[in-house]
């Protein structure tokens, strides 16, 4: 369910890419409706940048983000498998096995 990002939205996205300006994405001048699509879909170089930007987040911030996925106000659809990988992994470091689970169980269902 697409979303106006909040100010804590707006705050999680300009950490994770000092280089965000704003709300829209550049390709196609929309809004953004979610925070991970455009982390790595339009800042994240690779994989490898994209972890390095979510070691940025703690596990509040981790936390938070999650929540919005299983409220289905956060998208995983548009993001790479080999970019959600390091998601999962982050997850699962700071909030545990089974919330990392959960959400490859929402991952799963946004790539049918």
């Amino acid at each position: 369910m697409p979303r106006i990002l909040s100010e804590k939205d707006i705050d999680l996205l300009s950490r994770l890419a000092p280089e965000f300006d704003g709300e829209s994405c550049r390709g196609s001048g929309m809004p953004y409706k979610s925070l991970l699509p455009p982390l790595a879909n339009h800042y994240a170089r690779d994989p490898e940048d994209f972890r390095e930007r979510l070691k940025r987040l703690t596990a509040e911030d981790l936390e938070y983000i999650a929540n919005l996925v299983f409220s289905g106000e956060e998208s995983l659809h548009c993001i790479p498998p080999d970019y959600y990988l390091v998601l999962e992994a982050e997850v699962s470091g700071k909030l545990g096995d089974e919330t990392a689970r959960r959400l490859g169980g929402y991952y799963a269902l946004s790539c049918e």
